[in-house]
């Protein structure tokens, strides 16, 4: 099992920037992929960005961010540039065991509990 807790979060203006981390606990890190995943009020969680385990393969569905990880830190992040006021959303991270790319919430086994995004226009 893998826990995973986000950190980074908080109120910025549109236009600015925010890094999210995701630390995981356990020593098998590596072997997890990551997605990053997003939920506004009275919406569905949808998703963000996904790296492999050994973060050579990447997707998005948001151009401005970018998601990276460091392996030896048990660690995954997601650099958001120019937000917009409609990125505001609780931001989860995710991890599964397993080789490629997931992008669908189904797919993923662990979650974190989540960390705010709030971007004022």
């Amino acid at each position: 099992q893998v826990q995973l807790v986000e950190s980074g979060g908080g109120l910025v203006q549109a236009g600015g920037s925010l890094r999210l981390s995701c630390a995981a606990s356990g020593r098998t890190f590596s072997r997890y992929a990551m997605g990053w995943f997003r939920q506004a009020p009275g919406k569905e969680r949808e998703f963000v960005a996904a790296i492999s385990r050994s973060g050579d393969s990447t997707a998005y569905a948001k151009g401005r961010f970018t998601i990276s990880r460091d392996n030896a830190k048990n660690t995954v992040y997601l650099q958001m540039d120019s937000l917009k006021p409609e990125d505001t959303a609780v931001y989860y991270c995710a991890a599964r065991d397993g080789y490629g790319i997931f992008t669908t919430t189904l797919q993923y086994n662990y979650w974190g509990q989540g960390t705010q995004v709030t971007v004022s226009s």
